[in-house]
Parts: structure tokens; C-alpha cells; sequence
């Protein structure tokens, strides 16, 4: 059973830390169960190491519901799934009276957290919530950790030797019915991967197919 420290790192244990992980045990599979809280505790480890300043509560209820957006409950969503797990997160805070400062950083961590190049410059809890997703998926920044590190995140939370296929499987599922939303992201990637189908929007193409081109070509006087 997990215990409420790993390596160092306690996993909070308040009424709302609580409530989030019953909330997010009841929604979401143990695959991506177990993954949220392994992003809460790679983040935290990080943020020790580079002594970033951030709040372990937060940071915990941003890595809980940072693929919440991934689960059935969005398989009508034309959203970002990131953007339904964003907003997921400020309505629980918001029905715990957190402050909406504190809100705003949960809600930026979840929306940002595939967004590549921008987390890193901005509050804590949005840095590491992206790392910490980089590191379980990707094995971002792996030898940042010491192999005491990752052996005691993944016996507490078990990654599981098929974690890949069935981390792919998810992003799958609950991106293929919004196709539309992973345009200007890697999410696209999943959709090729699974879909042989799958045609990825091209931007160059859209721009030069816009009204403006098209406007252009008709104002153009004939020859």
C-alpha cells in the first residue's frame, strides 16, 4: 500500500488532499491513478532538488486532475482535454473556497502541462506539474533522479512494464471523438499513431488557403 511519504516526499494528507484523491480514484483508471500521483511526486522531488518555491497542496490537486480530461466523463467535450481537467480543478477548489490566486496557478498547471517551452518560466506548481508529467511519460530529465529515487515513486504507485501501450491507449481514447483539439500540439501524435486514418492539420496550408489568399487571387487583374 502507499504510504504518505515517498523518498523524502510527503504526499499531503489534509481534508482536501483527501478529497481529491477520492475524487480521483472514482474517476479515473488505476493506470492513470497511480501516474497523477507519480507526476505529483517527481514534481516535488524536482522542486526540492532546485529549490523552487512552491505549495505542496496545489501542486498535489494539479497533478491529480492534470488527465482527468482523458477519462469517459469528457467523451463529449470538443475542449483541449487539458482544458476540461483545468476546469475540473477550480470547480473543486472553488467549492473549497481556495483563493483565486491559488486557483488561477492550479488551473494554468493542468492546462499547460503538454505545452512545451512556457511552464518552466512561470509559478512553481506549473513548472513541475509539467515535469513531473514529462518524467513519468517520457522519462524527461530521468537522471535527475538517483535509482533510489525511482525505485521507491514506482513501488508506492506502480508503473507497470506495459505502462507505455496503455498510457498511449488512454491519450487515444480521449482525444479521438475531438480531434480538432490537438491541433498546435504533440497530441496530434497519438491520434497518427492509433489512426492510420488520421490526417494532420497542416498550417502552412491554412494560411495559404485563407480568406486573405483567396481575396488576394480574386483582386489580382487579369492578364
Amino acid at each position: 500500500m502507499p504510504t504518505n511519504e515517498v523518498s523524502s516526499v510527503v504526499v499531503p494528507d489534509s481534508k482536501l488532499a483527501r478529497e481529491v484523491t477520492q475524487l480521483i480514484r472514482d474517476t479515473e483508471s488505476e493506470l492513470l491513478f497511480n501516474h497523477s500521483v507519480r507526476v505529483y511526486l517527481w514534481g516535488a522531488l524536482l522542486g526540492k532538488q532546485k529549490n523552487l518555491s512552491f505549495d505542496p497542496e496545489l501542486l498535489y490537486v494539479a497533478a491529480l486532475f492534470h488527465d482527468i480530461g482523458l477519462t469517459s466523463t469528457y467523451r463529449e467535450s470538443q475542449l483541449r482535454f487539458e482544458v476540461d481537467g483545468a476546469n475540473a480543478a477550480r470547480d473543486f477548489l472553488r467549492s473549497h473556497h481556495i483563493s483565486q490566486e491559488d486557483i488561477d496557478k492550479v488551473w494554468t498547471a493542468v492546462a499547460l502541462h503538454t505545452t512545451p517551452g512556457i511552464p518552466e518560466h512561470m509559478h512553481g506548481e506549473v513548472a513541475l506539474v509539467q515535469a513531473g508529467a514529462g518524467m513519468d511519460v517520457a522519462g524527461r530529465g530521468f537522471d535527475h533522479f538517483t535509482d533510489e529515487q525511482r525505485t521507491a515513486v514506482i513501488t508506492a504507485y506502480p508503473r507497470g512494464a506495459d505502462f507505455a501501450p496503455r498510457m498511449i491507449d488512454a491519450f487515444y481514447h480521449g482525444m479521438k471523438h475531438r480531434p480538432g483539439s490537438t491541433f498546435g500540439t504533440f497530441n496530434d501524435d497519438f491520434l497518427v499513431y492509433k489512426d492510420p486514418r488520421f490526417e494532420r492539420v497542416n498550417l502552412c496550408s491554412i494560411i495559404l488557403n485563407s480568406n486573405w489568399e483567396q481575396q488576394t487571387a480574386h483582386s489580382k487583374p487579369d492578364c
